[in-house]
């Protein structure tokens, strides 16, 4: 028996056909489209303020797009800049501590531990003159020895560093292009959907949508209060580097306690380096505790709220996830997808409890 297939069949088979091999397309040049979709990311986020700024006026003169654009973009390279001036300093700061700290704690440490140690018969002695030297070594590393490092890995690896080159440059000149035509794109995208789907496809276009854009107002929010917040905070406790640890864990928690993980270590350490006493180590953690306090008791719950319906194990599962499969496009697209997946995930389910199959005795 022989299959036949309408003209209407062959269609949309020939048409799948061709969606297909343009997705196979584009996992294969999947590193070449990093730029491209971390521009898209961007050009998604930053479209709304090009279109405020396109409508209100300078004095008399109408701000045309091509001005609009580029002061957008101009004010998120400023702020990228001014987020590197105070965060990158405290490395250096937490560096030249610990190896000035880390000898005279590793004393301490030993006075300590080898009374207690002795009691239980055990005679361990911490060598603190050879960590010390261990530690000076490994750490006082000197500047030409620091710049050969350099040069051999830009020897070695001088492809990957000019990809990386690349990519930062090209990134702002793709998001220009595409805020310039932003609208147009959207319109010729439309247009690409069959006619029958189209008003279902806008539909959970503007769902996914109203999602991303609750989610991400929501959490810029709340990483901007804790921001403040725990810069303040471990201020007033007297910690040196506060400013940029606290600056660094607010933005860190958009990552859903894995963040919030990461800016806790950073901000024991840097009191462990700095105190001499448990106090001021206990103080910080009381920061911590009362931020992560007033983090998910009010702050979430208020700003990006449960409706959103992105939970943070999902976010952290897309994030992992989508790293682990298209790595660090995936990484990129893992809040965006997973909003997708959220949306579809509620029409299948109600789509499968009204079907016969389910409701069926």
């Amino acid at each position: 028996m022989s299959l036949s297939f309408t003209p209407e069949q062959k269609q949309s088979w020939l048409w799948l056909g061709v969606a297909a091999s343009i997705v196979l397309g584009l996992v294969l040049v999947g590193p070449v489209l990093t730029p491209f979709i971390a521009a898209a990311i961007l050009a998604y986020a930053l479209n709304p303020a090009v279109d405020w700024l396109t409508r209100h006026r300078l004095g008399r003169l109408h701000i045309p797009r091509a001005m609009a654009v580029s002061i957008v973009i101009l004010l998120l390279l400023a702020a990228l800049l001014g987020l590197a001036l105070v965060v990158v300093p405290v490395m250096q700061i937490e560096f030249t501590q610990m190896r000035e700290q880390i000898p005279t704690m590793l004393t301490r440490l030993n006075a300590i531990l080898s009374p207690k140690l002795h009691e239980f018969g055990i005679g361990v002695r911490l060598d603190g003159a050879g960590l010390q030297k261990l530690l000076n070594h490994q750490l006082a590393v000197s500047g030409d020895e620091i710049w050969a490092a350099v040069l051999a890995s830009a020897r070695v690896g001088g492809v990957a560093v000019l990809g990386w080159l690349a990519t930062c440059v090209l990134i702002p000149v793709v998001l220009f292009y595409l805020l310039m035509d932003w609208h147009l794109l959207m319109l010729r995208l439309s247009e690409t959907i069959p006619r029958r789907w189209l008003s279902r496809a806008e539909d959970l276009a503007e769902e996914v949508d109203s999602l991303l854009a609750q989610y991400l107002r929501g959490q810029l929010a709340v990483m901007i209060a804790l921001a403040a917040y725990y810069s303040i905070g471990l201020l007033l406790v007297g910690l040196e580097v506060a400013l940029p640890v606290g600056v660094l864990t607010g933005l860190l928690v958009f990552i859903p306690y894995i963040g919030f993980g990461l800016g806790l270590i950073l901000a024991l350490l840097a009191a462990l380096l700095q105190y001499d006493t448990a106090q001021g180590i206990m103080l910080v953690l009381a920061v911590y505790g009362v931020g992560q306090v007033i983090e998910s008791a009010f702050l979430t719950p208020r700003l990006v709220g449960e409706r959103i319906g992105l939970h943070p194990l999902i976010v952290i599962f897309a994030l992992l996830a989508f790293g682990q499969v298209f790595g660090f496009v995936g990484v990129l697209l893992a809040l965006p997808a997973s909003a997708i997946l959220s949306v579809a995930y509620k029409h299948l389910r109600q789509h499968y409890l009204n079907s016969s199959f389910y409701n069926r005795i």
